[in-house]
């Protein structure tokens, strides 16, 4: 089983994200529906996986909003829907 590496939301722009090796996005829109919720209303926060050219890297942190091709954090950082490989909340 692999080590989840977890890391700081603002490390995010300093990796290269690729999609996961199967896209889950339409997966995830009804699940980041709540995750918006979450975040906007309750500043909970979220578990995100995704894939980088290093590997899934993980970070706990706010989800701002949601379209159909990303999801935005805090600080103009978005990740796609497609590089998304796992959400907990």
């Amino acid at each position: 089983m692999a080590t989840v590496q977890f890391i700081n939301k603002e490390d995010i722009p300093f990796l290269k994200i690729i999609p996961a090796q199967v896209d889950l996005s339409t997966k995830w829109q009804e699940k980041l529906e709540y995750g918006v919720r979450l975040g906007n209303e309750f500043k909970g926060k979220t578990t995100i996986s995704f894939q980088t050219s290093e590997g899934i890297r993980t970070v706990e942190t706010t989800i701002w909003s949601a379209t159909e091709k990303y999801i935005s954090l805090k600080g103009g950082i978005n990740i796609p829907l497609n590089s998304i490989t796992d959400l907990h909340f």
